[in-house]
């Protein structure tokens, strides 16, 4: 098996290129970041290049796109730069892949796609999302994203697979979600502050992803599916977890526990399409980030 992989040199780039080696998948990279003496065939590129189409050999597998501004953080009040990167910049990345008759392009967007969570509400991909009640400028760049594939799908054919990532963390000494945040707080702190215990997000190791990515490729037609989680994490779990791991009992400080926040995206789709589920439990996730924080 053989993959292109814009991002390549991104969190979840790496993860996946470290299980692409294992599994003897050849990789072919594209980022516009170097690497450091890579162990896999690399060009350096911007996504938005005219000729990124050179770069793309006819025989993968699939293309894996990655590449993209991935925090809301570098996307908030920057919405040229968000949809020329992550919208303008897919659709380039696809026309390319269109033009070298690609098996299959695979899109990592985001559960942020879909708008606001009731408190015991799960969600899954056909659940429906109201564009004019999201603020976020990263979020509405993939929700476009989706529906130009879309559109590009029912235009030419090309199987299309759209994974909804949920909230990734892992071993990484920087852009934290709040697993490392938190983890890092309890871990070197005698007292730690949160808003409600009780807020949580399905959050996923990354190596868990890696593996979802792998077992969606080959996948036919257009599908959207979400890759989290198997059950909702909360702040008082992530503390909880932590303080076992380290032996020790902190302060909490719970400054507004009537203000909780959950999303629930459901992962039933990735089991049964893709015969997938998460491997890595929250106490093995927080034993392998403990290096980093």
């Amino acid at each position: 098996m053989k993959i292109l992989v814009t991002g390549s040199e991104s969190f979840v780039g790496k993860e996946l290129i470290s299980h692409c080696k294992d599994q003897k998948i050849q990789v072919v990279g594209i980022d516009s970041v170097k690497p450091d003496n890579p162990e896999y065939e690399f060009h350096q590129k911007d996504i938005r290049s005219d000729d990124i189409s050179d770069l793309i050999p006819s025989d993968i597998d699939a293309l894996v796109h990655l590449a993209a501004l991935s925090r809301d953080q570098d996307c908030a009040g920057k919405a040229y730069d968000c949809f020329d990167i992550n919208v303008m910049g897919t659709l380039n990345v696809i026309k390319a892949g269109i033009k070298k008759n690609i098996k299959q392009f695979i899109f990592a967007s985001s559960e942020w796609v879909y708008n606001d969570f009731g408190l015991n509400e799960e969600k899954d991909e056909d659940s429906l999302i109201d564009i004019a009640k999201h603020t976020s400028e990263y979020a509405l760049s993939k929700l476009v994203s989706e529906a130009n594939l879309r559109e590009q799908f029912n235009r030419e054919s090309n199987s299309i697979t759209i994974l909804r990532f949920g909230i990734i963390y892992g071993p990484r000494k920087n852009n934290w979600s709040a697993v490392e945040s938190i983890s890092n707080k309890v871990k070197n702190n005698e007292e730690v502050s949160v808003g409600s215990l009780k807020t949580g997000r399905r959050f996923i190791h990354v190596s868990d992803i890696a593996n979802g990515i792998i077992k969606s490729i080959g996948l036919d037609g257009f599908n959207i599916i979400n890759l989290t989680a198997d059950d909702v994490i909360t702040l008082n779990n992530i503390i909880h977890e932590t303080e076992m791991i380290c032996n020790k009992k902190i302060k909490i400080i719970e400054t507004n526990s009537s203000e909780i926040s959950i999303r629930n995206p459901s992962n039933n789709k990735a089991k049964e399409m893709l015969n997938w589920k998460p491997e890595i439990n929250l106490r093995e996730g927080l034993k392998s980030i403990f290096d980093f924080i």
